[in-house]
């Protein structure tokens, strides 16, 4: 009879954190999961809201030094709402 092969022992991973590495990393992925909540408002307006439309505005002032043109900032829906009275 052929003598048996010994078996090569699996090597396992142990991972061992104290609370206070529970709690840094329950931190970090919050810091993280804020920041993409932030970044996502911020694409989502940018989304939704129509482009600005910059109108430069027919009144001229004089200082004295120069002319200064002021820049109106409009923004126009793109529907009226209606009232429905009831």
């Amino acid at each position: 009879m052929a003598p048996r092969k010994r078996k090569k022992p699996v090597k396992k991973i142990k991972f061992q954190l104290t609370r206070s590495g529970i709690a840094g990393i329950a931190i970090v992925c919050f810091c993280i999961f804020l920041w993409m909540f932030l970044v996502g408002v911020w694409a989502g307006q940018s989304l939704l809201y129509p482009p600005v439309i910059k109108k430069q505005s027919d009144t001229v002032q004089d200082s004295g030094k120069g002319t200064q043109i002021l820049d109106v900032i409009q923004l126009e829906a793109e529907k009226k709402k209606r009232i429905i009275k009831r």
